[in-house]
């Protein structure tokens, strides 16, 4: 029994983990996008960044919901992201 938990135990450590990686690199391409890089209308970089967007979005989309974005200036400050973040920490210190 001990070592079916610690199996199942791993993979939720692995999965927190490559989504916090996954949610970090989206926060890199927003950025990247926001000084001023065009993603391509199509190709396989454009296959990503709407990969990254697919996966991200399902839990990005109910915090928005929460805790919409702050206007600050011209732009909008999202802290989706952040929370975001700090729960996959406090996930990452319970389960691993």
């Amino acid at each position: 029994m001990t070592a079916d938990r610690s199996v199942v135990l791993d993979i939720v450590c692995l999965v927190l983990a490559v989504y916090t990686i996954v949610l970090l690199i989206r926060v890199i391409v927003s950025w990247a996008i926001l000084f001023g890089f065009r993603p391509p209308y199509s190709g396989p970089l454009r296959m990503v960044i709407d990969l990254l967007e697919d996966v991200t979005e399902p839990v990005l989309r109910p915090l928005r919901a929460l805790i919409p974005p702050i206007r600050a200036g011209g732009v909008g400050l999202d802290l989706s992201i952040i929370i975001a973040f700090v729960i996959l920490a406090v996930l990452r210190q319970a389960f691993c």
